[in-house]
């Protein structure tokens, strides 16, 4: 099992790896995990702001660069330079 001292000696890229196989792994043998109370209040927020025409939409691609520059703080069109067999 990973320790928290051996995830923090990993590069950010190599997190985000390690963040994509367990993922996987719970598409592959699901997940037995109760959803939280809060989880239920944002839907319902959400829902609402379809029906009243508030809400707002984004392309997957648009979404995923928006958080990734925000985030990594990465200049247009960069990547964090890890190398995936899905690329």
């Amino acid at each position: 099992m990973l320790a928290m001292e051996q995830i923090s000696r990993m590069s950010s890229c190599e997190r985000v790896e390690a963040m994509e196989l367990l993922w996987e792994s719970f598409s592959k043998e699901g997940i037995d995990y109760p959803s939280p109370d809060w989880h239920g209040k944002v839907l319902a927020e959400r829902s609402e702001m379809i029906e009243s025409g508030k809400a707002t939409w984004l392309s997957v691609d648009e979404l995923q660069a928006q958080r990734l520059h925000r985030r990594h703080r990465l200049p247009a069109g960069g990547h964090c330079g890890c190398s995936s067999d899905d690329s």
